[in-house]
């Protein structure tokens, strides 16, 4: 039997849903994600991303800092049979075009409107980048694409 992380998180979320599976602190307060909360993550955000045409063997970039939605983005990319591709979130955007391209990425997940502004800068170099989506909102109410 083939052990991955995502069958992993499944096996965990089974035998103890209700364990603290991750931490993180916001606004100086620790929330926990617990394992059941990440499984139902990992599923949604996997429905989504294989929604969008995400399929196995294919490249997805990851771009933010350690925190449990964005670690549940790469699982879900896992669980289809695709590669998360993380990239540094204080590399400049030139130091974005080498891997995407190189990789192939069609679709791209970031955390933030900085990261979203470089997608957006490099967009012109990586022809084969359709869709770029963001977790936190802050400072896009006026953009007209992403």
């Amino acid at each position: 039997m083939q052990t991955t992380f995502p069958r992993m998180l499944r096996d965990h979320a089974t035998q103890r849903p209700d364990a603290p599976a991750m931490r993180e602190k916001a606004y100086g307060i620790w929330q926990t994600t617990s394992w059941g909360e990440m499984l139902r993550l990992v599923r949604s955000l996997a429905c989504g991303l294989h929604e969008a045409g995400l399929r196995r063997g294919e490249h997805l970039v990851v771009i933010g800092a350690n925190r449990p939605r964005l670690y549940a983005t790469m699982l879900a990319a896992q669980s289809l049979g695709a590669i998360a591709v993380p990239l540094y979130q204080d590399a400049v955007a030139g130091e974005c075009v080498f891997p995407i391209n190189n990789a192939e990425v069609r679709l791209c997940v970031v955390e933030d409107q900085e990261q979203v502004d470089k997608m957006l800068e490099i967009r012109g170099q990586c022809p084969q980048l359709e869709r770029i989506w963001y977790d936190d909102a802050r400072g896009l109410r006026n953009y007209e694409q992403a």
